[in-house]
């Protein structure tokens, strides 16, 4: 196997200026060519080999159970043979950390799914309270949004997103005669107003690191009144500025609570069996303590987190380690 950073086994062997005082760990990773230019940079990979851990590319072309030996398998591809391919390997080599199971990871791709152990939880403390916009799955018929959306109460504008999360786009449609405009299959969420602002909660594990990003304006009830149509946004809270170092309302720019916010991560890994994933969340303008779950990402882009090289190494060494100590 190729080692990134070296040419061959025997350089990484016969490495002078590497040594090994602790256990290495390979990472076997499966990736779009995109994800590796953007997960795989040269900062994370430096400091990974200084770490002991390796990451090694699968070739897809070979039968995955002859390639490794692995302690970890990274992987963020589509589609079902490969997701069967992930299940029968899960089963036959036990020993080895999937991440993450791909029946978890179809559970967030799906819309209609996805924000449901959010809305589960229902929970509130002495830090707030958290919840799911009121929402609708809308599967097909574009004629029959406007009747659905009264009888389910849902008030304008709402925001249409794609029932399969792996589309970023996103419409908000100001009054019912456009909503037969838009394109099921889909989902209508409830635009809550939240001062322009989006915290993305990044979790790898049980670290957690938020930060602020610009997001669609707020609704003004004048402006509801003269507006008409529907707007889209190609992928609002990713391609935004960060709104980290604005000059912004207190109130607005405050991050959640610490400890509502690592409550919440440690519900939902339990809950999604997953290790890698974001939250979108805002809190409703004129609250101090009323926040949203909007949107739940699979392995977002890490490499738009601060500090995520020393995250995500040590998140792999405390797995390696943990996986170690039960295996013994």
């Amino acid at each position: 196997m190729r080692l990134i950073g070296y040419e061959s086994e025997e350089e990484m062997e016969l490495s002078s200026d590497i040594r090994y005082p602790r256990k290495v760990v390979v990472v076997g990773y499966a990736l779009t060519s995109k994800k590796i230019k953007s997960f795989l940079q040269p900062k994370l990979e430096g400091l990974a080999r200084n770490k002991g851990i390796f990451f090694v590319a699968i070739d897809q072309a070979r039968p995955l159970s002859d390639q490794g030996p692995f302690d970890i398998v990274l992987h963020k591809l589509s589609g079902k043979e490969w997701q069967q391919i992930l299940e029968d390997y899960r089963l036959t080599h036990p020993e080895v950390t999937v991440l993450d199971p791909p029946g978890a990871i179809q559970l967030v791709y799906n819309r209609q799914s996805m924000l449901q152990d959010v809305a589960d939880l229902d929970f509130s403390d002495a830090y707030g309270t958290f919840g799911v916009p009121k929402q609708l799955v809308i599967e097909k018929d574009p004629s029959s949004i406007s009747d659905a959306v009264k009888k389910a109460g849902l008030a304008l504008p709402l925001v249409a997103k794609p029932l399969v999360a792996k589309s970023h786009e996103l419409s908000l449609a100001y009054d019912e005669y456009s909503l037969e405009k838009l394109e099921p299959p889909l989902v209508l969420q409830e635009f809550v107003n939240h001062g322009g602002v989006l915290f993305k909660v990044y979790i790898v594990g049980d670290a957690i690191k938020v930060v602020r990003r610009f997001s669609l304006p707020d609704v003004s009830k004048r402006e509801l009144s003269r507006s008409a149509g529907v707007f889209r946004f190609p992928r609002v809270s990713s391609a935004a500025q960060s709104a980290d170092d604005a000059d912004l309302d207190p109130c607005i720019a405050e991050l959640p609570p610490r400890a509502l916010l690592e409550r919440l991560a440690k519900e939902l890994r339990r809950r999604l069996g997953l290790h890698l994933f974001n939250l979108d969340m805002i809190r409703e303008h004129g609250t101090k303590d009323r926040f949203y779950v909007i949107d739940i990402n699979y392995f977002p882009g890490y490499g738009k987190m601060p500090e995520y090289e020393h995250i995500f190494t040590d998140f792999l060494l405390n797995l390696s380690k943990s996986k170690y100590k039960i295996r013994s």
